[in-house]
């Protein structure tokens, strides 16, 4: 509820990461480096619904999701060009240095 408070994600995914499995991963990092705030948090409650994960599994394009006042055109370049070395590093994160099972969550406050 505070207007102080940051939110990052770290993705530590329990099966082999390709491009397929990680369409909402990819989004949720590319909203993350692209949008603003107010419409940052409205993409992230569309994409974290579960019929929203079924859709994009199945083949929907992400673009369906989009929420009026995005940046779309930003958002689509990026995401197109975001690789998968970046899920792969924030995996290596979780496991290596928070000693995280694959698949497990966490929640970190002040890197702690």
């Amino acid at each position: 509820t505070s207007s102080h408070t940051r939110v990052g994600i770290l993705n530590n995914p329990s099966s082999k990461i390709k491009e397929e499995n990680t369409a909402i991963a990819r989004g949720i990092l590319t909203a993350f480096l692209t949008q603003n705030n107010s419409n940052l948090k409205s993409f992230l409650s569309k994409l974290s619904k579960e019929e929203t994960a079924k859709s994009l599994a199945a083949g929907t394009k992400i673009a369906k999701f989009f929420i009026p006042g995005m940046d779309d055109d930003t958002f689509e370049k990026k995401y197109n060009t975001l690789g998968l070395d970046l899920i792969k590093t924030h995996q290596m994160f979780c496991q290596e240095v928070l000693k995280l099972l694959p698949g497990q969550m966490a929640v970190m406050s002040n890197g702690r």
